[in-house]
């Protein structure tokens, strides 16, 4: 059976995870292609690698160009005609993707779906809803109020607008949502769990929260035209404050 859907799934030194991120993806119920996108990984994801190498449509691991370019070789690798991405230290969802699948099937003019996700807070073991919200211009100028695990995206509205932007490294996929708002219309929201995004010491917008923001900023001000008043009266404790609580 030809696959619905193409996943890829960057990681980098993440073996303790990658696991039970393909795991979920296997579990999907779907005609699934999944990609591994690894950058050169010194711990054991080589060997959960190989483990699950014979459900694979493929994967590589050596030094690449960085999170983004990995998303973009993996998708590209595939021919599904909707894709995703999932970090190897989120998992989706049993039945996930095939709430966001279904409505992308009847609403041909959706450009991309997106539900529902949990917060798994790893140091203290403990969930809690992300903060996401039925789609709107105003409301994303405000937060990303999209949860990048939780989405599914048409292939031809992905490559119409060249995937993810590598030259970003941690709002890509802020980006994104305002790309395929700009370009196709608003996404669809799925007041449905999809999936669950892992919340470590290790993640990028932990170590590395100032730039996080900054990058987020210079997302809005590009494709909203200004940056709405919120963003500077949170950045105290956006970024100072939990940066001191990390």
């Amino acid at each position: 059976m030809k696959p619905l859907i193409t996943v890829a799934v960057p990681s980098y030194n993440q073996g303790c995870y990658l696991e039970q991120a393909l795991v979920s993806i296997f579990s999907q119920q779907l005609p699934i292609e999944v990609f591994v996108v690894d950058g050169g990984s010194r711990d054991h994801s080589l060997a959960v690698i190989r483990k699950w190498e014979y459900r694979l449509a493929g994967w590589r691991s050596h030094p690449d160009q960085g999170q983004a370019a990995a998303i973009n070789e993996g998708i590209a690798r595939g021919q599904a005609p909707f894709v995703c991405w999932l970090n190897s230290d989120d998992w989706l969802l049993p039945e996930g993707l095939i709430h966001l699948y279904k409505v992308l099937q009847q609403s041909l003019e959706v450009p991309a779906a997106y539900g529902r996700s949990w917060n798994f807070v790893e140091k203290k073991q403990t969930l809690r809803a992300v903060w996401v919200e039925p789609f709107s211009e105003h409301r994303l100028a405000l937060r990303c109020i999209i949860s990048q695990p939780a989405t599914l995206i048409r292939r031809s509205v992905w490559e119409a607008i060249g995937g993810v932007n590598e030259n970003l490294h941690l709002a890509m996929d802020y980006d994104l949502w305002w790309r395929l708002f700009k370009n196709f219309g608003q996404l669809h929201f799925v007041d449905k769990f999809i999936a669950v995004n892992r919340d470590h010491r290790a993640t990028k917008t932990k170590t590395q929260r100032r730039l996080h923001y900054q990058e987020a900023i210079r997302v809005v001000r590009q494709h909203y035209g200004r940056v709405p008043l919120k963003w500077w009266l949170a950045q105290p404790y956006a970024v100072w404050l939990k940066t001191l609580l990390r």
